[in-house]
């Protein structure tokens, strides 16, 4: 381990008081990185997913269409369907399909209640005001969403689309093998080999500055997303997890990340791991620029369409305004003032003390959860239902694709 002289300062995320003081205190270790893990970690901005890159490069020589027909039976049947699977086909299925060892289903059980029933809070709080939001802050990740084009039509399509995947993913049995969830997940990882290549042959991508298009670093960093956000942004919201319930949702990750071909060198196995990565991130890949807050600001004026907001009457854009300062609130509470000012996020102090009283008035709810019989299995069962209605409203308004053949 190494000595306190040995590690680097926190990068502006985490430095400060309360905010370095509640990273220890959520961690529960001192994540900060020795410069030679630095170096070790930025040793795979250029590194890809090699299995699926090499499945993108089959498909293309295949018949028009062929590639995805064989992949989509191999999805929906198992890759013992195909009496003659293509050797990079064959070989990404025998990676994702057996479960590794270390796999404990009852704590991937246990991870998909404790995020179910985190209702309409967790699909619109920690996931588009922390998770993404945040997300934003890694400058190089940005370019292949700015490179897909008309960013302010795309934003609500793209949170509808993530959530979606996420909802999938994080229901009970969701990482069951022919489980939607499961699916889903081996279907954005080809997606992303799509993209890579795809951004591999464009003349304006600069590799010196930007990195390789969605690399090893890109995918573990939203792979943490789900995870790091999720769990302190509720906490931070009055949600109450137990530390079972913590391990198991970390775990749950961890395999999500085995699925989506990220390097074992790099894939956090515990909270303690993710926190080290997510220090990482923030300390080689938070580098907001104009990207960043020309998506942050997408993503801010995307809040009425997200709500089924739509006109141009005073009353909605009163409304679209007052949801638009509660979810600027929270991403400004989250990441601190300086990173929220870089973002352009507004400073609206009425509304941070509104979501202080939610997050006091949740805290009191969640206490009483775990003292009442029944009431945890009810506030899974709510919160799932309320999570899949918002979900089916938000898909129909944006127009989500949620085939993950989109171009």
């Amino acid at each position: 381990m190494a000595s306190d002289e040995q590690r680097l300062p926190h990068p502006p995320l985490f430095r400060g008081f309360p905010r370095n003081l509640a990273v220890r205190l959520l961690a529960g270790a001192d994540i900060r990185a020795t410069e030679a893990q630095l170096e070790s970690f930025r040793g795979f901005a250029h590194a890809g997913d090699p299995l699926a890159d090499a499945l993108v490069e089959e498909m293309h020589a295949l018949p028009a269409g062929e590639g995805r027909r064989l992949f989509e039976l191999a999805v929906e049947e198992g890759i013992g369907a195909l009496s003659d699977a293509p050797k990079a086909l064959a070989a990404f299925f025998e990676q994702v399909e057996p479960v590794p060892c270390w796999v404990d289903p009852d704590k991937l059980e246990l991870a998909a209640r404790a995020q179910t029933r985190t209702g309409l809070l967790g699909v619109y709080g920690p996931l588009p005001d922390l998770a993404l939001m945040g997300g934003y802050l890694a400058s190089r990740a940005d370019k292949v969403l700015v490179r897909a084009g008309d960013l302010d039509k795309k934003a609500p399509r793209r949170l509808a689309e993530t959530a979606q995947w996420w909802v999938e993913v994080t229901s009970p049995g969701g990482l069951d093998r022919f489980a939607e969830g499961f699916k889903g997940i081996v279907r954005v990882r080809l997606t992303h080999a799509h993209i890579r290549a795809a951004m591999a042959r464009r003349a304006d991508w600069n590799y010196d500055e930007w990195d390789a298009p969605i690399n090893q670093i890109h995918t573990v960093g939203t792979l943490i997303l789900f995870s790091v956000p999720f769990t302190a942004g509720l906490r931070a919201l009055g949600f109450r997890f137990t530390a079972k319930e913590r391990a198991a949702v970390f775990h749950f990750w961890r395999y999500v990340g085995h699925l989506m071909g990220i390097d074992p060198e790099i894939l956090p196995a515990d909270e303690a791991d993710a926190w080290r990565i997510t220090w990482l991130e923030a300390a080689t890949e938070f580098v907001p620029d104009e990207d960043s807050r020309r998506l942050a600001q997408a993503m801010l004026d995307a809040t009425a369409a997200t709500h089924g907001l739509a006109g141009d009457d005073s009353a909605t854009r009163l409304a679209a305004w007052i949801l638009a300062s509660f979810h600027g609130s929270y991403s400004r509470l989250a990441l601190g003032n300086h990173t929220a000012d870089v973002l352009g996020i507004p400073n609206r102090p009425p509304f941070q003390a509104a979501l202080a009283a939610l997050a006091i008035a949740n805290f009191g709810l969640e206490t009483a959860r775990r003292r009442v019989p029944g009431a945890t299995r009810l506030s899974v069962l709510a919160g799932d239902k309320t999570r899949r209605a918002a979900l089916r409203r938000l898909t129909r308004q944006t127009q989500a694709d949620l085939t993950y053949t989109r171009p």
